[in-house]
């Protein structure tokens, strides 16, 4: 059985991922009491079903009794129940911004924390440690809800507990850094595509960007010096465990330069068989 534990802020798109995951074969349990997390665990892992995939939602909707949280991740590890933990986090403004459009009250809103902005900081702070220990971390705030689930769809279609999944993505810095990412490279200064009037509505996914890209002789020696970085970091990534490595390409606008330099990437770590996965955040901006 495989056993992922999600949490992360509210309003960042839990129940959206419930979806997914229910969809590629997840049995899930949405808001579970923090300190049932063990008990539960040992129950489907003894029992006699069919159950081969476990999700378990735990977050600041517990209340005071989330504190519970923490005690719970490490009798899971005393118990050898094998486990992966995924947080789900979005900016502060982005998350203000869906409260406002839904209405819907946070679960940290009281009279001690009265107003979001405050409610959100406050559970932000509470759910730090989680973050840190997280093996998972899926930021949507530039996520638009079919890109969260095609990214979640790509991590957990397959076996949650074999290989460490590499993402490689393009984004704009005008549009915000790529906050998840392990490895962030900047692209922008290679020569830009979007000065070429038969380029500039074009996207690093075609050909015609890519060999213009690729043109340069600094753009060659750029891809060739990060790929030998890149070849070098991985095994040290999967022998310290980790279970996600996300490298970022950044370029101005995201739609050229960094689009070319993740497919590239992308195509380098799929002739070495690695378990990989290619996304472009703003390409279509």
């Amino acid at each position: 059985m495989e056993m992922l534990i999600i949490t992360g802020m509210s309003g960042a798109g839990k129940s959206r991922m419930i979806d997914t995951l229910e969809d590629i074969g997840f049995y899930c349990v949405d808001n579970m009491p923090p300190m049932l997390i063990s008990k539960f665990a040992e129950l489907a892992f003894q029992s006699e079903n069919n159950i081969n995939k476990m999700a378990v939602v735990v977050d600041a909707r517990s209340g005071r009794l989330f504190q519970e949280f923490y005690r719970e991740m490490d009798l899971l590890v005393e118990r050898g129940i094998e486990h992966k933990l995924l947080f789900l986090d979005c900016s502060n403004d982005v998350l203000m911004r869906r409260y406002k459009e839904t209405r819907r009250k946070h679960p940290l809103f009281d009279e001690g924390t009265p107003s979001i902005e405050q409610a959100i900081q406050k559970e932000r702070e509470m759910l730090r440690p989680a973050r840190e220990r997280a093996d998972y971390v899926i930021d949507t705030t530039h996520l638009a809800p079919i890109q969260l689930k095609e990214k979640v769809t790509a991590i957990f279609l397959d076996n949650i507990s074999t290989g460490m999944l590499i993402n490689c993505m393009s984004f704009g810095f005008k549009y915000g850094p790529a906050s998840e990412a392990d490895l962030v490279f900047d692209v922008r200064c290679l020569p830009n595509p979007f000065y070429i009037k038969e380029l500039k509505f074009k996207t690093g996914i075609t050909s015609e960007v890519q060999e213009y890209v690729m043109s340069w002789p600094q753009s060659q020696e750029l891809l060739k010096k990060l790929i030998d970085l890149i070849d070098f970091l991985i095994p040290l990534y999967v022998a310290e465990g980790k279970s996600q490595l996300v490298i970022a390409m950044g370029c101005t606008g995201g739609k050229h330069r960094s689009v070319t330099f993740a497919e590239m990437v992308y195509r380098h770590l799929l002739d070495q068989n690695r378990k990989v996965t290619v996304n472009h955040r703003d390409i279509s901006k």
